[in-house]
């Protein structure tokens, strides 16, 4: 049965409103963790400067460390890249055991693509290829959950996506959205959530992906270069809409006493 778009208006999260610049200083910079030279943090880091959140840029893969608390941040974002969550690299498992850090604070924790396989390894939960080699790279349609209408029913009907491996539900997590070929599409645990697709995507970077990594379109489930554009003129305004209610709502689950202690 074909998944089918859900309309809605109303995010059920307090949505944070855009701040002065007076209040804005007084805002916890987010951690933002990227796994390339010339990865950028996209529409997510679009949202959250016009939010008035600082961002904090670290590539732990070049040396840059990571925090050994969050109490100077008010989330954390680990986004994609190329590499696997199943990789030996040191960087690999440090980040992966990393994610300890917002969970044992219950701090807001985004993972996006193989940040949101991170956080499923983290959990206990596999990383792993479709079965039969498929993969999700153009737009694809997702179905919210009663959790994930719960949370927020203006869910857009398809999203971007751009990878090879999906992850299981981990143990304890609430299922948000779902997919075809790749069930598991979005999940919360606690004050952290993982989406296998890509809102942060810009028309920019859809153009980056889709010329250096052409080969890809090439494999098994993926779409042809045009229907990624095509896709995106005709999904777009939805899934920015979602996004920029998403992050509202994830932030406002900062603690009242990380805030208080920001105004100090």
């Amino acid at each position: 049965m074909p998944l089918q778009p859900v309309r809605g208006s109303v995010l059920q999260l307090a949505p944070r409103d855009c701040v002065s610049a007076s209040a804005a200083a007084l805002l916890l910079p987010v951690l933002i963790v990227l796994h390339q030279e010339s990865s950028s943090p996209g529409r997510v880091g679009n949202v959250l400067r016009a939010l008035g959140y600082a961002l904090d840029i670290r590539r732990p893969r070049f040396g840059d460390p990571l925090p050994a608390t969050l109490d100077a941040h008010a989330g954390a974002v680990i986004f994609g890249g190329p590499m696997s969550a199943n990789d030996p690299d040191d960087y690999v498992r440090r980040e992966i055991d990393w994610i300890e850090v917002p969970l044992r604070q219950q701090r807001p924790f985004l993972g996006v693509c193989l940040g949101a396989q991170m956080l499923a390894k983290q959990l206990g939960a596999s990383v792993a290829p479709h079965p039969e080699g498929r993969t999700e790279i153009g737009y694809y349609p997702i179905r919210p959950t009663a959790a994930g209408l719960s949370l927020c029913p203006d869910w857009p009907g398809q999203v971007y996506h751009w990878h090879r491996e999906g992850f299981e539900r981990p143990a304890g997590s609430e299922l948000l959205a779902e997919g075809i070929d790749f069930p598991v599409q979005a999940i919360r645990y606690g004050h952290a959530f993982g989406l296998q697709f890509h809102p942060d995507v810009t028309y920019a970077i859809m153009a980056r992906w889709t010329t250096r990594g052409h080969d890809r379109l090439q494999a098994p489930g993926a779409c042809p270069r045009h229907d990624h554009f095509a896709g995106r003129a005709m999904h777009d305004v939805t899934e920015r809409a979602w996004l920029k209610h998403f992050i509202e709502g994830w932030l406002a689950r900062v603690p009242p006493v990380v805030l208080a202690q920001a105004a100090e």
